[in-house]
C-alpha cells in the first residue's frame, strides 16, 4: 500500500516523483496546484514511507497507483511524472488507459535505456551494493540543476540532497533495476487518446531536449514547453511557471470533449 498525501479539490492530478526522491519533493508546488486540483502525491514503493516488498517493476508501481486511485474513488486523472515518475506514468497508461485524462512528462522520456545507459546503471547498482550510496547521491545531485541555478540557490540543492539521502540502498537498487527493464513506450504515445505535456529543461544533463524533440510529436495532442533556466529539476528551478503550465494542461485535459471530466 502506498503512502500518499491528498490536498485540494477539483480535477484529479497525480504527482509521481522521480529518483531518488519521495512525495515531499513536491512540497513547494502542491499548495498552489491544490487551489484548483485535487492533488494526490504518493511515495512510490521503496521511497518515503511506502515499503518495498520484493522487486518491483514500473508496471508493479503502476498497479499500486491504480489501486490507490480506485481506493479514493477516482476514475480518471492527469498523471504528472518527473523523470522516473514519467516512466511510471507511461507504464500506468499502458495498463490503465481508461484512467488517464492526460500525462505530463516532466524532464522525462518515453525511450528505453540503450545498452550504454543500462551498463552505467549496473555499475551504480554495484557501487550501492558496496556501500557507496551516500557519495553517489552527493555527487549526482548538483548535476541535476542548471549551473547558474545551482550557484544561486544552494538552499534548494541542500533540500533536494536531504530528500535523496533518505532513500535506502534497496530502494535505489530496485529503481535502477526497474529502469533497466522498462520497455520503449513510443507505442503508448502513438495510441494515446489523451493529451501529453512535455516539460523540458534547456540545461538538462539527463534528458537532452534536442535529442528528445522527436518523441514530443508521437501523440495526436502534444503540449511542449522549454524551460530555459532549468536543468533536470524544472519543478524546483522554475516553480511558478511549472504550476501555471501544469494547471493549464490539467484543465484542458479534464474539460475536453468528448472525454469525461476527471
Amino acid at each position: 500500500m502506498l503512502h500518499y498525501s491528498i490536498t485540494g479539490s477539483g480535477p484529479a492530478l497525480v504527482l509521481l516523483h522521480g529518483f531518488p526522491d519521495n512525495k515531499t519533493i513536491w512540497a513547494g508546488v502542491i499548495p498552489l496546484l491544490a487551489t484548483q486540483c485535487t492533488v494526490i502525491a504518493p511515495d512510490l514503493p521503496g521511497a518515503g514511507n511506502s515499503p518495498l516488498v520484493g522487486q518491483m517493476l514500473l508496471s508493479d508501481m503502476a498497479a499500486e497507483i491504480a489501486a490507490l486511485l480506485q481506493q479514493l474513488g477516482i476514475q480518471k486523472a492527469v498523471i504528472a511524472g518527473h523523470s522516473m515518475g514519467g516512466y511510471t506514468a507511461l507504464a500506468f497508461a499502458r495498463l490503465y488507459p481508461q484512467m488517464v485524462a492526460g500525462i505530463s512528462m516532466i524532464n522525462s522520456t518515453s525511450k528505453a535505456d540503450d545498452e550504454e545507459k543500462k551498463e552505467t546503471r549496473r555499475k551504480v547498482i554495484a557501487l550501492i551494493s558496496n556501500g557507496g550510496r551516500e557519495p553517489f547521491v552527493r555527487q549526482m545531485t548538483p548535476n541535476l540543476f542548471a549551473p547558474q541555478f545551482a550557484q544561486s540557490h544552494p538552499q534548494v540543492l541542500a533540500h533536494k540532497l536531504s530528500i535523496a539521502l533518505q532513500m535506502q540502498d534497496e530502494g535505489i537498487i530496485n529503481c535502477y533495476q526497474a529502469m533497466i527493464a522498462r520497455p520503449d513506450s513510443a507505442d503508448v504515445l502513438q495510441k494515446a487518446h489523451f493529451p501529453v505535456q512535455w516539460i523540458r529543461g534547456q540545461h538538462d544533463n539527463i534528458v537532452d531536449f534536442r535529442k528528445s524533440l522527436s518523441e514530443c510529436q508521437l501523440s495526436d495532442v502534444n503540449f511542449v514547453y522549454l524551460y530555459r533556466n532549468s536543468g533536470h529539476m524544472s519543478h524546483l528551478e522554475e516553480p511558478e511557471k511549472f504550476v501555471s503550465d501544469l494547471l493549464s494542461f490539467s484543465h484542458f485535459c479534464c474539460n475536453r470533449h468528448p472525454e469525461p471530466t476527471c
